[in-house]
């Protein structure tokens, strides 16, 4: 087998376990603070608003530092630090007896881990040029093949063996994802220094970065907000439409590992077309689409009736970060990428702490329905910004 594509099925298993690991406990996280004693619905609506954003923050704050490193040292080395720390973590998260631990142990993992940049950068320097859609659009299939099945397991787990025990399974996998990064290569040649003794580490970052990708960091900044405005939400309106806490868990496990399919199709998919099609017409088709299916969580009124929309809603919206990661890779060169794929991390942290934020004042102020509203709408003001993004690059002659 070709050298990038022995490592690209490595860092898809490792990766795979990674993500199911994360989503063993943390999506039910609104239920986990249940039982650490909020019981206030406003209360509540804020702790999940603050565990949401938490991880975001530092991990928008040390994404572009990890990415330095990682051009400076090696991919795989930042791989096997962020899936490492990712199992300590988690398995922490299982001893936490209040509230405000959970939300620093959360800081702690934003500032620690980062697993998906790390395997994106790896990934995106190993594989040819021409093959980077397919192997990007691959690795996106197993972070959805990941919440599948962490998501449906862990809210079994949750619901038979208690909160806790699911926490210590995740950070089992999350040590199995470490072990197996052990099998992976990397042909990586340290920078040469260039005679610059007083250029800071900042400067350093700033001159590594293509110009070129400010436009698609800000795109991205806004596409993730966007993806992930009712996310947090979701336990609680299937805790809503079910009517009781009691198996909460489990419904809202299969509810995203139904996404999970949805997503991991649309990762492949659109992997693949990106080879071959512009990226700004995929990604404003994917924006069109999830938009449109976004609208209707805000009226439905059984959980039957929920799988087939949030289905079809994750499967466009799920196009869209390949479609940008094909998109970044192109404006810049290999041998950047650790600090491009590090911005972008920050570009998506900023977004993924944003969009708690946002949607959770919308709650207090209309309504947990009303984010679906919201939420649709933004999608469809995507398309405008996808377009003025791709004038601003067609300009700059990329």
């Amino acid at each position: 087998m070709v050298h990038w594509k022995r490592n690209l099925a490595v860092i898809w298993l490792s990766q795979f376990f990674a993500i199911c690991g994360f989503n063993f406990a943390l999506p039910f996280a609104p239920f986990y603070f249940q039982e650490l004693g909020v019981n206030s619905d406003v209360a509540l609506k804020a702790w999940v608003a603050a565990f949401a954003a938490a991880a975001p923050l530092t991990l928008a704050l040390f994404g572009p530092l990890w990415g330095y490193v990682a051009d400076l040292y090696g991919r795989r080395l930042m791989m096997l630090r962020a899936n490492t720390a990712g199992c300590v973590v988690v398995a922490l998260m299982a001893l936490a007896q209040t509230p405000q631990q959970l939300i620093l142990l959360r800081l702690m993992q934003g500032m620690l881990t980062g697993t998906i940049a790390a395997a994106q950068t790896m990934v995106s320097v190993s594989a040819p040029e021409h093959r980077n859609g397919l192997a990007l659009g691959v690795l996106n299939a197993a972070v959805y093949a990941g919440m599948m099945a962490g998501q449906a397991a862990g809210g079994l787990v949750a619901d038979t063996f208690g909160y806790r025990r699911a926490f210590f399974a995740g950070a089992g996998l999350l040590l199995l994802s470490a072990l197996l990064l052990l099998g992976t290569r990397e042909r990586f040649r340290r920078p040469e220094p260039r005679g610059q003794q007083a250029e800071g580490w900042r400067d350093r970052m700033a001159r590594r970065l293509s110009p070129q990708a400010f436009p698609l960091l800000l795109l991205m900044l806004g596409l993730t907000a966007v993806r992930f405005f009712d996310v947090p939400f979701l336990p609680l309106l299937v805790q809503e439409i079910h009517g009781t806490l009691a198996g909460a868990a489990t419904r809202t496990g299969l509810l995203n590992a139904a996404c999970g399919v949805a997503g991991m199709l649309a990762a492949v998919a659109m992997g693949r077309l990106g080879d071959r099609l512009q990226a700004p017409r995929l990604a404003k088709c994917s924006a069109l689409g999830a938009g449109l299916l976004m609208l209707p969580h805000a009226v439905v009124g059984s959980l039957p009736m929920l799988f087939p929309v949030r289905f079809g809603m994750v499967f466009c919206a799920g196009g869209l970060d390949p479609v940008f990661q094909i998109w970044l890779a192109r404006v810049t060169p290999a041998e950047r990428r650790g600090v491009l794929f590090g911005w972008a991390t920050t570009a998506r942290a900023s977004g993924l702490m944003l969009a708690p934020l946002l949607s959770g004042l919308t709650a207090a102020l209309f309504g947990l329905r009303a984010i679906y509203v919201a939420g649709a709408a933004l999608f469809l003001l995507l398309i405008p910004a996808i377009g003025a993004a791709a004038r601003r690059l067609r300009e700059a002659g990329t």
